[in-house]
């Protein structure tokens, strides 16, 4: 699959870690009315917490003002089934306003992927989140066990991951779409080397498990959580494994924890030739306003097949050459969000003209490759978690025949998405399907869903709400990949099911704006 990552937001780029939690959401107000809340819990837990606001503000680049910011970690066995066995330490970061107001606890944050880093989604909160939901929680992110500071897994040659990126999305001659199988089969084996036996230790069962020592480290007699996409499904696995301990639960941009990994690539490609055909309607929309002029999926496919031609070297100091690989990443990275599509416009027809600055720029953001050529691990943790999850991975054989059924089904995204299932279809590791099924006895956990997300379909919502027998659909009639704290409905609705845990009414519809 694509990233599933919270990358809906509409805001500033933050790469640091992840490419992955790319864009964060304007500050907002808070609402006028303070709801009533329960009564605080003053947990002081056991996580030796120690200053570190400079360097946390190095990693984002942005200086943070009114907060203390405090890292820590917390020791949790390899493998939950032999607690006695060897060891990870869970990297933490706790945002805190200097000034809080009746504090009700922590509220832990998980940006998705699987491979996103959530300190630095902690990190970025005083930025987004509601004023009211900050002075009330200690905003806790955690890197999951192999990403960012958390034993991160890295085992993918930065020079793999250059030639899958720029590889054809769409490798019709055999032998082009073996040699993309070579790559993949190569980077995994090298994982399997590196890692002696252990990658099955990187599942998501395993980190829904590390979440309840965070919240037991953290003093919380409950967990109070937001998770974004892919964070939804470990918040899912979580309410499952432990019903009793949900305290306020917000999945936005469900996962459906029932799907393998052939049936949700083939959603997500529905999804994005959604938001390309929306992409496009607004750009037609705009008329000479538009770039790529009034057709913009034309455009876009005679651009790809002159850069399958002609490769586009770039200009000054980088000297990659842009391939179809790249141009479909820099849309699929546009997608995410709507305020990147005017980026997008202007990066299509730049490239046209001779320019592959701004497609190198969506691209890199997205695979999380940075200025100096070097990778963050996202793209290692997300194919170690993902395949180990995996309950079924499809073969090598397989992924050939879903690539020409998806191409006539989804002529943009869909051999594309195909192409994806070659990872875990090569993965030696070893396999550990998450459970599934209802969080009984959990309160009412609050589900939201997008119009327009293409990374995690609208469908999904409903289908986790039900899944968990107490979910609350929100339904935000918006574009892109995930949607709190966008608009006044989302917001106010969502903060105060945070800090009260009295949730909105069920199937509640807000509008785009």
């Amino acid at each position: 699959m694509f990233l599933a990552v919270a990358v809906g937001l509409s805001g500033c780029n933050l790469s640091g870690e992840d490419g992955e939690w790319r864009s964060i959401p304007k500050a907002q107000p808070s609402p006028t009315a303070s709801p009533q809340s329960p009564t605080p819990t003053p947990g002081t837990g056991t996580v030796a917490w120690s200053d570190c606001k400079a360097e946390i503000e190095r990693s984002i680049g942005t200086a943070l003002s009114g907060v203390k910011v405090e890292c820590g970690a917390v020791v949790v066995p390899q493998d939950w089934a032999n607690p006695s066995g060897s060891t990870f330490s869970i990297a933490m970061v706790r945002i805190r306003r200097e000034q809080q107001r009746n504090r009700i606890g922590s509220l832990l944050v998980n940006p998705g992927g699987p491979g996103a880093s959530g300190i630095e989604l902690a990190a970025q909160t005083p930025l987004f989140l509601p004023g009211d939901v900050m002075e009330r929680f200690d905003i806790v992110g955690f890197d999951p066990r192999g990403v960012g500071k958390s034993v991160p897994i890295d085992c993918l040659p930065a020079a793999s991951k250059d030639q899958l990126t720029a590889a054809n999305p769409d490798p019709a001659p055999q032998k082009e779409f073996d040699e993309q199988v070579g790559i993949w089969r190569t980077a995994a084996n090298a994982c399997a080397s590196q890692y002696q036996g252990t990658l099955g230790y990187y599942s998501t069962e395993q980190t829904a498990r590390d979440m309840d020592a965070i919240r037991e480290a953290l003093g919380d007699p409950k967990m109070t959580y937001l998770g974004y996409s892919y964070g939804t499904l470990l918040g899912a696995v979580y309410a499952h494994l432990y019903p009793s301990r949900v305290r306020a639960f917000v999945l936005d941009g469900a996962v459906d924890p029932n799907l393998d990994g052939v049936t949700a690539s083939e959603g997500q490609a529905a999804g994005f030739e959604k938001a390309f055909n929306n992409f496009a309607a607004a750009c037609r929309a705009k008329g000479t306003g538009c770039p790529i002029g009034p057709n913009a999926r034309l455009t876009l496919h005679n651009v790809l097949i002159d850069v399958q031609k002609k490769p586009v070297r770039g200009t000054g100091t980088d000297t990659r050459t842009a391939t179809t690989g790249h141009v479909l990443s820099a849309v699929t990275a546009a997608l995410y969000v709507k305020a990147q599509w005017p980026t997008l416009e202007r990066a299509i027809a730049d490239i046209a003209k001779g320019d592959p600055a701004g497609v190198f720029s969506l691209s890199d953001n997205f695979t999380g490759r940075l200025s100096d050529g070097v990778y963050n691990n996202m793209t290692d943790a997300f194919t170690a978690i993902s395949c180990t999850d995996e309950r079924n991975p499809p073969t090598v054989a397989t992924v050939r025949k879903l690539q020409a059924a998806w191409r006539k089904k989804y002529p943009l995204f869909g051999a594309p998405l195909a192409m994806t299932l070659l990872s875990c279809a090569v993965w030696p590791g070893t396999h550990d399907p998450y459970p599934v099924g209802t969080a009984l006895g959990a309160p009412p956990i609050v589900v939201v869903g997008t119009k327009g997300d293409p990374a995690t379909p609208y469908a999904n919502t409903a289908k986790l709400a039900n899944e968990l027998g107490t979910g609350r659909v929100v339904t935000w009639e918006g574009e892109g990949h995930t949607a709190y704290p966008q608009t006044n409905c989302i917001r106010e609705n969502i903060s105060n099911y945070l800090i009260t845990t009295a949730p909105p009414p069920d199937n509640l519809d807000c509008p785009a704006t």
